[in-house]
């Protein structure tokens, strides 16, 4: 009967998700545009991050915990379901996501590299061996705050590119830039807060199956905080922003890969 009950409950934070999701598409753009600030860029520093959140509490709650592993799980599941699923809807309901910028190309190819760059740390106990060097398996401390530092860099060399992106058009009023601020805040807190629900949930279903924390993370928490990634996708290719699923997710890699795994790190190794 509990268990049902968890389902009901995972069933109704995902509709929230969805709701909060598109307001959210909404309320960017707008700002977007009042900014003068181009759609990738907008979506990366902002949405991003922001859809990033339900990943970043739950590293921060794991290494609290003394369960790192099971932000790991959660970060490796997420930025496959990101870059597999989600990608793959978005492309079929678009019929297909325009890369047309040369600066975006050369992002992507760096996103795969910063993806990949916490599984090395993560086997770099292996090489220092080679050298007689003993090092403990893992992400330490000064593994993180290297994540933290790249994610920095590549943050400050999206800013210097964001001139390069074409603007987006029919501008905002100030006057209606103010509620589309408050639809914007409010839209993240009500999306981090049922996010949270849905991990939650998932998390104490897990938990009746018996399974490892890295795993947990993988297959169950991934699903519930990709959620935010997969509906903002859909909302922005259903309302022609393909560039803000496009920023999205690749924000969104990077953001795991680096800034959650880095905090992770920092508060417990």
């Amino acid at each position: 009967m509990v268990f049902y009950v968890d389902l009901l409950i995972f069933a109704i934070a995902c509709i929230a998700v969805s709701q909060f999701s598109a307001l959210l598409v909404k309320s960017l753009a707008k700002i977007a545009t009042f900014l003068k600030i181009n759609e990738f860029t907008i979506a990366f520093i902002l949405v991003a991050i922001a859809t990033s959140l339900p990943e970043t509490f739950i590293g921060i709650m794991s290494a609290l915990e003394g369960v790192p592993a099971f932000s790991i799980g959660n970060v490796i599941g997420s930025n496959i379901i990101d870059l597999t699923l989600i990608a793959g809807i978005g492309a079929v309901l678009a019929k297909k996501l325009k890369v047309e910028s040369r600066i975006i190309k050369t992002d992507m190819l760096y996103m795969f590299m910063i993806a990949l760059l916490p599984v090395i740390l993560l086997v770099d106990h292996t090489f220092w061996a080679m050298f007689g060097i003993e090092v403990t398996p893992g992400i330490s401390r000064i593994d993180g705050t290297i994540l933290v530092l790249v994610f920095g860099a590549y943050m400050y060399n999206l800013l210097r590119q964001e001139s390069k992106f074409p603007k987006m058009e029919d501008p905002t009023s100030k006057k209606e830039l103010t509620k589309y601020i408050l639809f914007f805040i409010g839209s993240i807190i009500a999306l981090v807060i049922s996010s949270s629900f849905v991990v939650d949930i998932a998390k104490r279903m897990s938990v009746d199956i018996g399974i490892t924390p890295l795993l947990t993370g993988i297959f169950f928490i991934a699903l519930g905080t990709t959620l935010p990634e997969l509906v903002f996708t859909v909302k922005s290719v259903a309302s022609k922003h393909e560039s803000l699923a496009i920023g999205d997710l690749m924000g969104s890699v990077i953001t795991n890969s680096t800034l959650v795994l880095g905090v992770t790190a920092i508060i417990h190794p």
